[in-house]
């Protein structure tokens, strides 16, 4: 049995006792345990249910690679699945269940998969769930979906709070161990600025368990004295409990900080998201230990060799009495001696090489334990924990020539560097036969914008296992013994918790399965939740051996970030609950609310959908507003309308691709109307562009397009016109901006007093700067609504006391402020499209009638050959047109035009549909605009729209203007 050891543990302290529970059984451990510590340390070692075949589980490793012991973590508004209880610091009060069992983890119902595993090989569902078809909606998918995942979701809101922070440096070393602390000192010597992070509580990796001397001194007291040498210097920032789990372009890497994991409730962030920039990554990232392949390597008791001299030394827990050491190199002799020091028996090493040699072997002898080399383990004893093993030669087929009695074993298969971080930016490895093990390959780093390498990698991520500079040879082996049948095969467990074994491997091999990524995802290796970290290499061994192929030529997976699981409240931050998404308000938010607004959301946005009055519903406030907008002055709060500066001496070329029309070619103070499309051509968002200056262009855009638009904008310019010298800014929130809408919209200014506004002096579609009732404005002579119109722009810090003194010297004209419905419905009155409603990312400008807007005379646009593709040129394709219902009544939203005949599916044919549907207060009837197949052909036939009621509505097909055809009320 596993049990507490009377002395050592490093780690722990001994006057600092903890309970905590685990499927409601109460344990005692001690401060500094982790939740695995104390597990074993009170013999509990089946912890866990494998995922397919429900096979038990117990500990393999003390690290995050750990792929069996997860379990639901804390309960209610605290609880938290698949948390390993390697990486769990153990405190006082903590409650843990195991997962994927029922009824209980001793007696699971679902190992009934495990008698039928034979039957259930790799990729058994792609060729079991497709017959007959019925039974995958009624049976096979409600079972599939029962049976996914391990943990148990959270029915709770998180309890606790999570924040982000940002740091910035010189030198980021990433792994706090001999090599990393080494790396750290050397960078801060030279007056670097330096972060230091370490995912464990403490300082030093594996030095303290693997090495006695680092230098000539006993390797506690040099790790002492180098971490109180960096913790006094001002230039250098250590992290304890901090992952850095991810490296991206530029030097910017993220990291997870457990701040509270292990003191729950104490009010502090339980979890800190660290953003980093630095000039250079140095990743110390250690090696992972590689289990071994032979039959029952799953059964629980079978350690990595490492983790079990991790829980002697760091915790003083026994795996048990006798613990038989496999292996096929030396680190594996440093346990069965740590064993040996703690009083425990190693009845044997097996060793599958043909003669082992050197100090440890040495060693091992001398202390009296038995060395038998050229041996294997044919397969392990036991159920749900070790009884014994038995032996064979390595080199036969699994012929059993020793049974011996044991309660751990204890395997290596050697080591393979943590090289994820340094592959997550497109760093290159290499195969090394020394080790027999991927590297880093230090020819082909990850590169910094200027070439240079970005990451570098020291000590055994290197590959420098022992830190000598010339590691001693691991030969492999990849199955034990090398010649075993299919009987033994079909038992040696490459991935512990899919539950994929060596044979599963070899199948998809014969059924063609040659790519490793095809081999992953037909198996499932390296897909849990330690995404391969212990099986990857093994399995990409076993299968190119299976295909004859050298493993280089296999190659690897694709690492990429999170390098361990991070929760997604760190990913989410602060921002959750009322903050999920921060709410943005224009400058003259106060005073609507003021007016009694009713807001909608428009991105993140909050405008006044309508400004209702005491006694009215929305809709007759909003029919108000259209009428006195269209009769006396309306003012609409614009302000969230996007602005983006693009300047410089490409930025003409530049918004000529951008934009279906020429903008080069606008003259200085004037405005035009532009479209711009999406690659495919598709219409994405609109708005009026106006010449700042020789070399300044203003872009207007929807008011849920600015940050999207920018992005697109800087998207081309970083990645494929990177030369052209063009500058953006997004300058939405710089500018409060002001529709003065209406026949009385001139008087207004006038009032205002300043500058001259007529029509002489500001033609429609033109702009100038000048000042307004004292503010400094820029006036844009455009309109959306059909009427005499100025937007008018004015710093934010001057919004609200503009918005007043219009609001103030507008009441004796009749100015009352509108919304957003109000906009629409006048937009739509004059046949205006909208982005969002006559678009919906399958629309182009040719369908909307808008092939005035788009040159004939470029050669290129963003979009044009996506429009010249047969599909998008088809002269079927639906397109924009106007509809009056025969009745007057409005059609509803959402609404088809029906076609006579039904589908495959017996659903009615369609030719059409609506996009803007509104009551117009100034026609006093409903009016419509839609897509239509060949709409503009059809002029004056009648359409049928169907209802949510089931009934139709009827209208005739006509042109998108409703009102003021020729546009006399604008142009005033």
């Amino acid at each position: 049995m596993s049990t507490r050891l009377a002395k050592g543990g490093r780690l722990i302290n001994r006057t600092q006792p903890v309970e905590f529970s685990f499927n409601g059984k109460r344990f005692k451990g001690f401060q500094g345990d982790t939740l695995a510590a104390g597990l074993l340390a009170n013999d509990q070692v089946l912890v866990g249910r494998s995922f397919k075949y429900h096979r038990p589980r117990g500990i393999v490793a003390s690290g995050p690679e750990e792929p069996n012991a997860l379990v639901n973590l804390g309960s209610g508004a605290r609880l938290e699945p698949n948390q390993r209880t390697t990486t769990t610091e153990l405190f006082d009060g903590l409650e843990c269940t195991s997962q994927n069992h029922w009824p209980s983890l001793e007696f699971d119902v679902g190992v009934v998969n495990n008698y039928a595993a034979r039957f259930m090989p790799a990729g058994f569902y792609y060729k079991t769930f497709i017959h007959p078809r019925p039974a995958w909606k009624h049976l096979f998918e409600p079972f599939i979906r029962r049976a996914a995942g391990l943990g148990k979701a959270p029915t709770e809101g998180d309890a606790d709070r999570y924040e982000q922070a940002y740091a910035f440096c010189d030198v980021l070393v990433i792994g706090a161990g001999v090599a990393g602390l080494k790396a750290a000192k050397a960078a801060a010597d030279a007056g670097n600025r330096v972060i230091l992070l370490e995912q464990q509580p403490v300082l030093g990796g594996r030095a303290p368990v693997d090495q006695a001397e680092v230098d000539g001194k006993p390797v506690e007291a040099w790790i002492s004295a180098m971490e109180s040498d960096l913790a006094a210097r001002d230039n250098v920032t250590i992290r304890t409990r901090t992952c850095g789990f991810g490296v991206y372009d530029h030097g910017y890497v993220l990291a997870d900080e457990r701040v509270a994991d292990h003191t729950p409730g104490d009010g502090r962030p339980k979890h800190r998201l660290w953003r980093i920039r630095t000039g250079k990554i140095v990743t110390a990232t250690g090696a992972i230990e590689r289990p071994l392949s032979f039959a029952g390597n799953d059964i629980p008791g079978v350690m990595l060799a490492s983790a079990v001299r991790d829980y002697v030394v760091n915790y003083a827990v026994s795996p048990g009495d006798r613990t038989v050491v496999v292996t096929n190199n030396d680190s594996a002799y440093q346990t069965a001696l740590a064993l040996k020091a703690a009083g425990l028996d190693v009845p044997a090493i097996l060793d599958a090489r043909d003669s082992a040699t050197g100090a440890l072997p040495d060693a091992a002898r001398a202390a009296g334990i038995r060395v038998l080399t050229g041996k294997a383990i044919a397969k392990v004893k036991g159920g749900k924990r070790v009884t014994g093993v038995a032996v064979c030669a390595q080199a036969g087929e699994g012929s059993v020539q020793e049974e011996i009695a044991c309660e751990a074993v204890a395997m290596s298969g050697g080591w393979s560097p943590v090289v994820h971080l340094w592959s997550h930016c497109g760093g290159k490895l290499t195969w090394d036969e020394t080790i027999s093990a991927f590297i880093p390959d230090p020819k082909r780093p990850p590169l910094n914008h200027d070439g240079s390498a970005m990451v570098e990698v020291v000590g055994s991520a290197a590959g420098d296992l022992d830190l000598t500079g010339s590691p001693k040879a691991i030969p492999p082996v990849w199955v034990m013994p090398q010649g075993a049948p299919i009987q033994l095969r079909s038992k040696m467990w490459l991935d512990y918790q899919n539950d994929v074994k060596v044979s599963d491997v070899q199948l998809a091999s014969r059924e063609g399965y040659v790519s490793v990524e095809h081999t992953k995802r037909y198996t499932t290796l390296g897909m849990a939740t330690d995404q391969g970290k212990l099986s990857n290499i093994n399995g990409l061994a076993i299968l190119a051996d299976s295909l004859g192929s050298e493993i280089p030529q296999v190659g690897t997976t694709t690492f990429r970030p999170p390098y361990t699981p991070v929760t997604i409240g760190a990913l989410a931050g602060e921002s959750r609950g009322e903050i999920f998404q921060p709410l943005r308000r224009t400058p003259m938010h106060a005073q609507h609310e003021a007016a009694g607004a009713y807001f909608e959301p428009v991105g993140l946005w909050r405008r006044p959908y309508c400004f209702p009055r005491a006694g009215e519903t929305h809709e007759q406030a909003v029919h108000r507003e259209v009428l006195n907008t269209r009769q006396n002055l309306g003012l609409l709060d614009a302000s969230t309308l996007g602005k983006i500066i693009v300047k410089g001496p490409d930025a003409g070329k530049f918004l000529d691709m951008l934009y279906t029309g020429v903008m080069s070619t606008l003259p200085i103070g004037k405005c035009r109307y532009g479209l711009m499309c999406n690659e495919q051509g598709f219409l994405s968002d609109d708005g009026v562009v106006a010449r700042i200056d020789e070399d300044t262009w203003l872009c207007h855009t929807t008011s849920g397009g600015a940050d999207r638009i920018h992005a697109w904008m800087e998207d081309w310019l970083q990645c494929e016109w990177w030369d052209w010298k063009v500058y953006t800014a997004n300058v939405t929130e710089q500018y409060a901006q002001v529709a003065v809408v209406g026949p009385n919209a001139r008087k207004l200014l006038q009032v205002l007093g300043g500058m001259d506004v007529s029509k002489e002096a500001l033609p429609f579609m033109q702009w100038a700067d000048g000042r307004l009732a004292g503010f400094p404005v820029r006036v844009y002579r455009i309109s959306f609504s059909g009427e005499l119109s100025y937007e008018i722009a004015v710093p934010a810090s001057h919004g609200a006391a503009f918005w007043e003194a219009c609001t103030k010297a507008g009441q004796a004209l009749g100015a009352m402020p509108y919304g957003t419905e109000c906009l629409h419905i006048m937009r739509a009155e004059k046949g205006f499209i909208m982005i969002g409603d006559e678009t919906d990312g399958t629309v182009i400008p040719q369908d909307l009638g808008l092939d005035w807007a788009i040159s004939k005379k470029k050669a290129d646009y963003l979009g044009k050959r996506g429009q010249e593709r047969t599909y998008l040129a088809s002269p079927d394709r639906w397109k924009l047109v106007g509809f009056d219902t025969l009745d007057g009544s409005v059609i509803p939203d959402g609404s088809y035009i029906i076609a006579d005949g039904v589908n495959a599916n017996g659903q009615r044919n369609v030719q059409g549909r609506v996009t803007s549907t509104y009551y117009s207060p100034t026609l006093k009837r409903g009016i419509a605009m839609g897509l239509l197949k060949h709409g503009p052909s059809r002029m004056g036939e009648i359409v049928e729209f169907n209802t949510a009621a089931g009934g139709t509505v009827k209208a005739k097909v006509r042109d998108t203007v409703f009102f003021d055809k020729d546009g006399e009320k604008q142009n005033v």
